[in-house]
């Protein structure tokens, strides 16, 4: 299986429902030990925070193109959290319900990202934003630039 670090963050302007983007940069070597990387980042007129930090997630699992061990990166806890302390598991096994709370918001999301990473073992790991991580800042950089591009995406999760 091949090892995957994947580093992803999420953008959103007037959060929420103003416009949003997302980026991810994809890093693996090859078996002669040379580091070969895919960069992918997308604006979408009207979203959340939330949804482009599972977005960053989704695009980057959805890019590779055979089974992987990843780590990936994220400094969204919304993100991690849900994996590492089994929120996904609770959720789904309640028919994504959250109890007295009401339903898990972004259920579309979340399900995409469960169907993206079932070929991979994937491993969650937060790091603290804006705080000098060099993968986290280039995608912050990333995430803003798409929010603030031109040709933004629908999040049809969000505008139907």
């Amino acid at each position: 299986m091949s090892k995957v670090q994947i580093y992803t963050d999420g953008s959103a302007r007037g959060n929420p429902d103003g416009p949003g983007g997302y980026g991810a940069v994809l890093q693996f070597l090859d078996s002669k030990g040379q580091l070969h990387e895919k960069v992918l980042s997308a604006g979408y007129r009207k979203t959340t925070n939330n949804r482009m930090e599972l977005m960053a997630a989704i695009a980057a699992l959805e890019a590779l193109n055979r089974p992987c061990e990843v780590d990936l990166y994220s400094d969204s806890k919304y993100l991690t959290d849900a994996f590492n302390q089994r929120w996904i598991d609770n959720w789904v096994a309640n028919n994504w319900s959250r109890g007295k709370s009401g339903p898990v918001k972004n259920i579309d999301l979340w399900e995409r990202l469960l169907d993206a990473k079932v070929s991979h073992r994937v491993n969650f790991i937060w790091v603290k934003g804006h705080a000098g991580h060099p993968q986290n800042e280039r995608c912050d950089k990333l995430a803003t630039s798409a929010a603030d591009g031109d040709n933004l995406l629908v999040d049809e999760g969000v505008e139907n």
